[in-house]
């Protein structure tokens, strides 16, 4: 993937972002993820059924990279089981870290490839991530 495709999906998911909108409905699983060091501060939602993903909302106010790395996160996960999810979510984690990942289990996720060269950037793209991670554990461990 060129820098110019890395931008245009990037852009594509900041400027119209996948199920960005507030959910009132008792089934869906909610958690905040919020940065510690910038404005980054989302509300997700996530239903999920018979251990599969069905949906993932989001909320808040975030940057161009927060908010495409959920937008993408929103659309990679939806219809995996939660173990498919926690693999996916732990690639990603390592591309971003720039450890050994499957980059074909990433798909549009593969964007964020050269991130690291943006120490700052870092967390932006991990934050709604890790977010969705802790609460898919927390439903493994019940």
């Amino acid at each position: 993937m060129n820098e110019n495709e890395r931008r245009e999906i990037i852009l594509d998911n900041y400027e119209h972002p996948y199920h960005r909108e507030k959910i009132d409905d008792d089934s869906y699983l909610e958690v905040n993820t919020n940065s510690q060091s910038c404005i980054d501060n989302l509300d997700l939602s996530i239903k999920i059924e018979h251990d599969i993903i069905q949906s993932i909302y989001f909320t808040g106010e975030a940057c161009a990279i927060s908010t495409s790395a959920t937008s993408i996160m929103n659309k990679l996960l939806e219809g995996k089981n939660i173990d498919e999810a926690i693999n996916i979510i732990e690639n990603y984690e390592n591309m971003i870290e720039e450890k050994n990942y499957d980059d074909q289990i990433l798909k549009e996720a593969n964007c964020f490839n050269n991130i690291y060269k943006h120490e700052n950037r870092k967390g932006c793209a991990l934050l709604s991530w890790q977010g969705i991670k802790k609460l898919l554990l927390s439903q493994l461990n019940k």
